[in-house]
């Protein structure tokens, strides 16, 4: 566990608000892209990453509506508490993705090539909504969705059931 002090920043560029992880923290949790579980202020903890910042130093993304949540500010000096997460996939799967899976053999296998951040991206996606009956029906239509993508290219667009972009 390490526990440090750090300011939300702006990152003008990139249009996010993040706090900054110092060089010595980040070497010590085993650098960038390691998966995080992060405290900001004693509120309840959220799976992050680390994102090279420059320098060695690393950041944190914190959106709008967590840190309304949290009750900070642009600027702000926080407390910031970071642990390992021995999550699975780094960060929680929705209980109805989970019985898709365990479900649909075909689907797992395909779920399990992807990569890390493609996992989470399908894990997030399902989890932004609040009724179980979406859950169910967007965890369906990503895995059937996964299921007829070409295997050689990931596509977001495909996966979500949008048309391709026109060049």
């Amino acid at each position: 566990m390490h526990t440090f002090k750090s300011y939300i920043d702006h990152l003008t560029k990139l249009k996010l608000h993040h706090i900054s992880v110092p060089k010595e923290v980040v070497d010590d949790l085993g650098g960038i892209g390691t998966r995080l579980l992060c405290s900001i202020n004693n509120h309840k903890a959220f799976h992050c990453g680390l994102v090279a910042l420059g320098e060695g130093r690393a950041y944190i993304t914190l959106s709008k509506k967590r840190m309304t949540e949290f009750g900070v500010e642009m600027g702000e000096e926080v407390d910031v508490v970071l642990t390992i997460d021995n999550s699975k996939y780094g960060m929680e799967m929705p209980e109805e993705l989970e019985a898709l899976l365990e479900q649909d053999a075909e689907g797992l296998a395909l779920f399990l090539k992807l990569t890390p951040g493609q996992q989470r991206y399908i894990i997030y996606y399902v989890a932004q909504v609040k009724s179980s009956q979406l859950k169910i029906d967007r965890s369906i239509m990503l895995i059937n969705n996964l299921k007829t993508m070409n295997p050689a290219k990931f596509d977001f667009r495909y996966l979500l059931g949008k048309p391709p972009r026109e060049e």
